[in-house]
């Protein structure tokens, strides 16, 4: 029987803007772009964003398309999603959004995925994976239709999670963290940036807040920074990951080829749907050094070429295999 990885969440066009070109449009949103990296490491995906019926929409339709994604939703009447990024001499991105974030109903979208699965003979337990975060798990009206999604979905499948906070989208942090912390206790995997940690919890160190946020039921905390690698909590210990030394192009998708990887290698180790939920608990300090590396040239690999282009199974399992026999792969 065949199984499924979703997503749930935004997907639109990023207008990119730099100082050494003109403006170029991308299909990108975060959730998007795991689905997209997941589909490259040669799973099935299903995606659940919504697009409208304009220029912008059919570009993404043709691009869930040509990535081998199932998309849930059709189009409707409404624009499809924009992001002006803007990039700095660096590569760094900031964001402006204009964004329609509405969805049919938790249960409309369940039937949905159904009749996809019986059209394909397939049965609903069939789903090993529920993706979201981002715009998508924090802007209403949405962001409840998403929540109702996961605790639907938690019966069956993993569920992992990436804030990505955006101030520009919640600007009360109060009312930010507390959205946070309650999709925290739905989630099995999570993934934050040290970006999103300062923004939230500025008060406390990072490491605090993997602590605090594991408290609240998550089986691993996964947390990026940059140029300084990545870092990692579950109850087995902490581990850091120093990042692999590359020539940056630009950082768009690095983190969500990171959270594609990851969730990737769990699948890899067995870890992932319901019925693997205490084992992925139990998940040992060396498996959390396999992830976090494994996900660090995932990063990499995307950092090194422009735009949101991440690796290839082909492409990571090379690359791997190439840092192990040279003996170059960081060590945490």
């Amino acid at each position: 029987m065949s199984s499924y990885l979703a997503v749930i969440g935004e997907c639109l066009v990023d207008v990119v803007h730099s100082e050494t070109s003109a403006p170029k449009a991308h299909v990108g949103g975060s959730p998007f772009n795991v689905a997209v990296g997941l589909s490259r490491l040669d799973h099935e995906v299903v995606f659940a964003g919504r697009r409208g019926d304009d220029e912008y929409g059919r570009m993404i339709a043709r691009s869930l398309r040509s990535q081998g994604i199932t998309p849930l939703l059709e189009a409707d009447d409404a624009p499809t999603s924009v992001a002006e990024a803007t990039l700095d001499p660096t590569g760094q991105a900031t964001y402006e959004f204009s964004i329609d974030w509405t969805l049919p109903s938790a249960e409309e979208l369940e039937e949905k995925y159904c009749e996809l699965l019986r059209d394909r003979g397939t049965s609903a337990d069939a789903l090993e994976l529920l993706h979201t975060g981002s715009i998508g798990a924090m802007m209403q009206p949405g962001a409840e239709t998403v929540k109702g999604v996961l605790h639907r979905a938690r019966e069956t499948a993993t569920i992992s999670y990436d804030p990505n906070y955006r101030p520009s989208i919640i600007p009360n942090r109060e009312e930010a963290r507390s959205q946070v912390e309650e999709m925290l206790a739905l989630t099995d995997v999570v993934q934050a940036s040290t970006d999103d940690i300062d923004l939230l919890y500025p008060e406390r160190s990072h490491e605090e807040t993997m602590r605090a946020w594991l408290d609240l039921g998550p089986a691993l905390i996964t947390v990026t920074r940059g140029a300084s690698g990545a870092m990692a909590l579950a109850r087995s210990g902490f581990a850091e990951q120093p990042a692999f030394p590359i020539e940056v192009a630009d950082t768009v998708g690095a983190g969500d080829s990171f959270m594609a990887a990851t969730l990737s290698t769990l699948r890899e180790m067995v870890l992932l749907g319901a019925d693997q939920r205490q084992a992925l608990h139990d998940l040992s300090l060396d498996q959390v050094r396999t992830v976090l590396r494994t996900a660090a040239r995932a990063a990499a690999i995307t950092s090194s070429r422009f735009g949101a282009q991440p690796p290839t199974a082909t492409e990571l399992v090379a690359a791997v295999e190439a840092d192990r026999a040279a003996g170059t792969a960081p060590q945490s």
